[in-house]
């Protein structure tokens, strides 16, 4: 499963968020680092289920929207020097070691300080938050580099020395991959032996490696009390950003718990299908005007960022009957997987069980009941029959 972090400094509206996103319990209050222990949950990232293309609906997507599950992880807030264990630095940082993605909360209404404590909103500049988790994350990814450079010296002087593998040893624990190391590397300007870097090149080497490893979205939250010219310089900053209110979106999932709107998370607008109290319909048509204003709470696209666009992935649906789209016992359309883009049939049979994978023999288009070549590019959306020798 894919992991997204929610990462900022405290009280930016990262626990809202993933209450919101998750509906799991956490604690939500007004004051700096009330998250201590990271909150893991699983969210779901939103795409069009294939089902749309037959008579009837699956059964496992809401009016053929379908949510595939992602892991998403709340942490304690980032206050600046954490890298050097600042506030819970540390603590927030190794959490972030296996996050596919790190989802950026910004407080976009400047009613926060630095350190995560209410100011008049207005008064702190978001945009110094744009930047700030990149550097601490880099700092940190340094330090744990010059920290251990004494092991690469030393196996510099075998004969049978490989940097790639070295920088493997030393950097696969905080989430980076040999073909990671290995792409990196082919990037970057270095001395051949590692006697002779510097701690410059070992800033470049960590900052190399976040990019590829740890991508950010970020995401403008408290839209609804954000002064606009908040907005337009976040805005300005070149970065995208995603305009949200994690308020909004939680007050929009409890109510659909209730029975009293119609919604489908990450839906631009809802509709009133229950009694409500004068208050509770004000509150919901101020949140349906910020929708209006922002195509949305900004959560959904969010999560739907992450996946889709930054780490380019792809949902596909694995069937046993090609011509019936079900499995074993007759669900239609039980499983989806997010998958990178590019993989191939035998990805998604490595995806769904490693036996399935390792007797792989072909693989069917369900959708033209055609087979397939094994180095075929899988397209969002395609339902596929695997064919293994193993059940």
């Amino acid at each position: 499963m894919l992991s997204l972090a929610l990462a900022g400094k405290p009280n930016a509206g990262k626990s809202t968020f993933y209450t919101a996103s998750t509906l799991a319990e956490v604690d939500v209050a007004n004051y700096p680092f009330t998250t201590i222990d990271a909150n893991r949950g699983v969210s779901h990232a939103r795409t069009r289920c294939p089902c749309l293309d037959r008579d009837e609906r699956c059964g496992n997507c809401e009016d053929g929207i379908r949510y595939v599950p992602v892991e998403l992880v709340d942490v304690a807030g980032l206050v600046p020097g954490a890298h050097e264990g600042r506030g819970l630095g540390n603590q927030f940082l190794d959490e972030l070691t296996n996050a596919d993605v790190i989802v950026n909360v910004v407080d976009a209404s400047g009613g926060t300080n630095a350190e995560g404590e209410p100011v008049e909103v207005g008064t702190f500049d978001p945009v110094e938050e744009v930047d700030f988790i990149e550097e601490e994350l880099e700092q940190w990814l340094a330090g744990i580099v010059h920290r251990n450079w004494e092991s690469v010296v030393r196996k510099s002087r075998s004969p049978d020395f490989d940097l790639d593998d070295a920088l493997a040893d030393l950097l696969t624990g905080v989430g980076a991959s040999e073909y990671d190391i290995a792409a990196v590397l082919r990037e970057l300007d270095y001395p051949p032996n590692p006697r002779e870097w510097t701690d410059e090149d070992r800033v470049v080497l960590a900052r190399a490696i976040r990019r590829r490893t740890k991508p950010i979205v970020l995401v403008a939250n408290k839209v609804d009390i954000a002064p606009e010219e908040n907005l337009e310089r976040l805005a300005e900053t070149g970065k995208p950003v995603i305009a949200a209110t994690a308020d909004g979106e939680l007050a929009l999932r409890r109510a659909r718990e209730a029975g009293i709107i119609d919604y489908h998370p990450g839906d631009d607008d809802f509709d009133l299908v229950g009694d409500v109290s004068g208050p509770q319909e004000k509150g919901l048509e101020r949140i349906r005007g910020l929708m209006a204003e922002h195509d949305g709470t900004g959560t959904q696209t969010a999560i739907d960022t992450a996946v889709y666009d930054v780490l380019d992935h792809i949902t596909v649906y694995p069937v046993q009957n090609e011509s019936k789209w079900t499995d074993g016992t007759g669900n239609v359309l039980p499983d989806a997987f997010l998958l990178p883009r590019g993989s191939t049939p035998r990805d998604l049979a490595y995806a769904v069980h490693s036996d399935i994978g390792d007797g792989y023999l072909h693989a069917v288009d369900a959708k033209s009941k055609r087979r397939i070549a094994e180095d075929h590019e899988l397209e969002e959306g395609d339902v596929i029959k695997i064919v293994s020798t193993a059940k």
